[in-house]
C-alpha cells in the first residue's frame, strides 16, 4: 500500500510575489511623490522667509524701508492740513500707532518721529536741559527726597556706654507740573501745497518757542505757573551757606572783576563747591560774560580759558566745560554772572512725555492756528551742588 501526501512544492509562488511587490513598488513610489511635494513646499516656503529677512535687512538705496509710524504720520499730517480726525480716531491706525489717541479735551498726540525731533531741538541747543537731570512723569507733580544732613558717629571704647548720635535730615522736594504752550500759524493755501514740508515746519517753531521759553524759566522762572529757576532762590554768602540757599563768592569789585587780581574769584568760586560735586561741574554764564572770561590770565601769562579741540564739546574754564546760555544775566553790580556746580545733581526738569497739538481754523483767518501744549517743571533738588560768583565788592 502505498500513501500519497500532497506535494505543497508543485505550485508557483511567482506570480503571488509579483503582485505583492508590484503594490509595494506603487504605495513607495507615491508615498515618495508625496514626500518630494511637501519637501519642495516647505523649501519654496524657507526661501520666500529668506527673501523677506534679506530684503528688511538690505541698507535702502533707492527704496524706502517700511516704517512702522507711517500709518499715523499719515493720519497726523491729514489732520494737520484738513482737520481729518477719522483717520486719527480710527481703531486700525491707533493700533499701528503704539496706541496714539485723539484727546478727549481736544487736540491730538503729535507722531512719534516729530515728537523726537523736537526732543533733540530741545536737548541740542544751549540749555540746561545738557546738564540737568531730566525724568519722566505721569502724574501732575514729581516729589524728591533728599538727605542733605550727616548722620552721626563716634569712637566709644569697650566699656563705653553708646549714646544717640545725630539723625539725619530728610526734605521733601515737590516740582509740579506746568503747562507750556506754543501757537504757531500758517495759512490754509500753505497747508495745502503737497511740497510744503508740514510736519518740518511744525516741529521747528514749536521747538524753538519752548526752548526759549524753558531756557528763561529754568534760569530765572519765579515758580508761578513756571518752573522754579536756578537764581529765582535765596542767596547768602558762601560761608555763612544753609540748606535752601545758594552760596555766593564776591569778585572783590562792584560790578567787574577785581583789577588787581581777577582770577582769584574764580579760583575761589571752583574751591567753595564741596570737592564731591566738583567731577561732573560745569559753568554756566552767557555769551558777553564768556567774552570777559575768555580774556583772563593767569599770573604767567596763560588764558585761563581753553577752546575745545573737539567738535561740538564746550571749551573749558580751569578744566572744567563751559555752558553758554544767554538767559543768564550779563555782569553788573550785585549779578550772579557765573554759576559753577554739578547741575546733574543740583537740578531736576520733571516732564511729561506726550505733546498735543489743537488745530484751530478759525480764530485768525484765512491763517490756522496750531496750539501746542506739553507739561514741564523744574527746580534745585540739591542746594550744596551749586555756587554762584556774585559781582560785588
Amino acid at each position: 500500500m502505498s500513501l500519497d501526501f500532497p506535494d505543497t512544492h508543485s505550485a508557483d509562488p511567482a506570480p503571488d510575489v509579483k503582485s505583492a511587490l508590484t503594490g509595494f513598488t506603487e504605495d513607495f513610489r507615491g508615498f515618495r511623490a508625496d514626500l518630494d511635494r511637501r519637501l519642495s513646499e516647505q523649501a519654496a516656503r524657507l526661501d520666500a522667509l529668506d527673501r523677506k529677512a534679506v530684503a528688511a535687512a538690505r541698507s535702502p538705496l533707492g527704496e524706502t524701508r517700511a516704517d512702522p509710524a507711517a500709518p499715523h504720520r499719515k493720519a497726523f499730517a491729514a489732520y494737520v492740513r484738513q482737520g481729518d480726525e477719522d483717520r486719527l480716531r480710527s481703531l486700525d491706525i491707533e493700533e499701528k500707532a503704539l496706541g496714539t489717541t485723539v484727546a478727549a479735551e481736544g487736540g491730538v498726540l503729535v507722531d512719534p518721529r516729530t515728537a523726537e525731533r523736537i526732543e533733540t531741538v530741545l536737548r541740542g541747543a544751549s540749555s540746561l536741559r545738557t546738564i540737568a537731570r531730566v525724568v519722566q512723569v505721569d502724574a501732575g507733580a514729581y516729589d524728591a527726597l533728599i538727605d542733605h544732613t550727616e548722620m552721626g558717629a563716634a569712637w566709644i571704647a569697650e566699656s563705653t556706654a553708646i549714646s544717640e548720635t545725630a539723625t539725619p535730615n530728610i526734605a521733601r522736594i515737590s516740582i509740579p507740573l506746568h503747562e507750556l504752550s506754543a501757537t504757531p500759524k500758517a495759512s490754509q493755501r500753505l497747508l495745502d501745497d503737497s511740497a510744503f514740508d508740514v510736519e518740518g515746519w511744525l516741529a521747528e517753531r514749536i521747538a524753538d518757542r519752548f526752548a526759549r521759553a524753558e531756557n528763561a524759566a529754568f534760569i530765572d522762572g519765579d515758580g508761578i505757573d513756571k518752573p522754579m529757576g536756578i537764581l529765582a532762590h535765596p542767596v547768602v554768602a558762601n560761608a555763612s551757606w544753609a540748606w535752601g540757599a545758594l552760596g555766593t563768592v564776591n569778585t572783590g569789585a562792584d560790578g567787574a572783576f577785581d583789577a588787581a587780581d581777577p582770577v582769584d574769584a574764580i579760583v575761589d568760586l571752583v574751591y567753595a563747591l564741596p570737592s564731591g560735586y566738583r567731577a561732573n561741574a560745569a559753568f554756566l554764564m552767557n555769551s558777553a560774560t564768556a567774552g570777559t572770561v575768555r580774556k583772563l590770565k593767569d599770573a604767567d601769562g596763560r588764558y585761563l580759558w581753553a577752546e575745545s579741540l573737539s567738535a561740538g564739546q564746550p571749551a573749558r574754564l580751569m578744566g572744567y566745560p563751559v555752558i553758554v546760555i544767554e538767559d543768564m544775566p550779563d555782569i553788573a553790580t550785585a549779578s550772579h554772572a557765573i554759576a559753577f556746580g554739578d547741575f546733574r545733581a543740583a537740578y531736576t526738569i520733571a516732564e511729561r512725555p506726550d505733546l498735543r497739538v489743537l488745530r484751530d481754523p478759525y480764530s485768525a483767518k484765512p491763517h490756522v492756528l496750531f496750539y501746542a501744549t506739553r507739561r514741564v517743571g523744574g527746580d534745585i533738588t540739591d542746594f550744596a551742588a551749586i555756587k554762584l560768583l556774585q559781582f560785588s565788592a
